[in-house]
């Protein structure tokens, strides 16, 4: 099997869609703008031993190549529509490529995204997805919305990903069971497309968790030109984790350990009742976490009242 015969093999699929004219097949994909819609676009690489480990099977590897690029939309308040993928495989290996492309496109089919193109050649397994959303105009959450006074809410559970990452490491020891849950959160990461397009009439800023809580949400502070103060013992997480891990690697993985994709964001206390409503409607928990200010900077205050202090917020790929 070549190159070609795998792309119209295994990634080439017509699909129903009025705005994509022209798909995989030609130099260039076709896409026709709904009016009063904005597109949103995003792009992330994912490479072996950097962004996962050799031994991830293809089924998982494929789910979170596709899911941290929804996410991206999710933040945006936007649906994810269409992808690019570019990929370097070491070779086009039919097993691998069947398992890898079933989960996919399962995921593709569950967000309503298309794969309109790409690039493949041979390489040590590296991936890219661009990806491509909508929304109605002039209505995406933004970093530089945040309003000294807002509420700060996050998504889901944290830090689990990063405890089964450092588990993995040898960083820290988790019961077998407990790890397994955790590494559950860090091969397959649930975007929160419903609760982005939930929040999106009333939600001020928005980020998503890839990084690190801290790191992230000091994108949002530094966009909108405002602080914020963060409850530590708000963090939403497992409360097994606390009973095995320090304190001090706790709060490394909840605020700095990164791998999440949860929503973080930021609403008007007045819309308390409209994020409980947009949480149950979207069948997604949410934790109030923390209060925008005007410091300028980000505080984490402890159970005792006092701030703590971090060695890192956040992943760095340059770290």
């Amino acid at each position: 099997m070549n190159e070609f015969d795998f792309i119209r093999r295994y990634l080439q699929r017509q699909q129903p869609d009025d705005n994509l004219i022209l798909g995989i097949g030609d130099d260039a994909a076709v896409i026709r703008p709904a009016l009063g819609f904005d597109l949103c676009f995003s792009s992330d690489m994912l490479l072996k031993n950097r962004h996962f480990f050799a031994d991830v099977s293809p089924e998982d590897l494929a789910w979170k190549v596709l899911a941290v690029n929804i996410s991206d939309m999710a933040a945006m308040g936007a649906k994810p529509r269409w992808a690019l993928l570019s990929a370097g495989l070491p070779e086009l290996s039919e097993d691998w490529l069947n398992r890898f492309c079933g989960s996919l496109f399962a995921l593709a089919d569950r967000f309503g995204v298309t794969l309109i193109g790409g690039d493949t050649t041979k390489g040590d397994l590296v991936f890219n997805v661009t990806i491509i959303g909508e929304l109605p105009q002039g209505k995406a959450l933004r970093r530089d919305a945040a309003q000294a006074g807002d509420d700060i809410w996050v998504s889901g559970r944290i830090g689990l990903a990063a405890a089964a990452l450092n588990c993995r490491l040898q960083n820290c020891t988790l019961p077998t069971a407990l790890y397994q849950q955790c590494e559950a959160e860090l091969l397959r990461p649930e975007p929160r497309v419903a609760l982005g397009q939930a929040v999106l009439p009333f939600a001020h800023a928005a980020q998503d968790i890839s990084d690190g809580l801290a790191q992230d949400i000091g994108h949002i502070l530094k966009a909108s030109d405002v602080g914020a103060e963060l409850w530590a013992d708000e963090l939403p997480s497992l409360p097994e984790l606390k009973t095995v891990l320090t304190e001090e690697q706790w709060l490394a993985y909840t605020l700095a350990g990164g791998d999440d994709y949860e929503l973080v964001f930021t609403a008007p206390v007045g819309a308390r009742e409209a994020v409980a409503a947009a949480a149950e409607c979207s069948g997604t928990a949410v934790t109030r976490i923390g209060t925008i200010n005007d410091t300028g900077r980000l505080q984490i205050i402890g159970s005792d009242g006092k701030e703590i202090k971090l060695t890192a917020l956040g992943f760095d790929h340059f770290g």
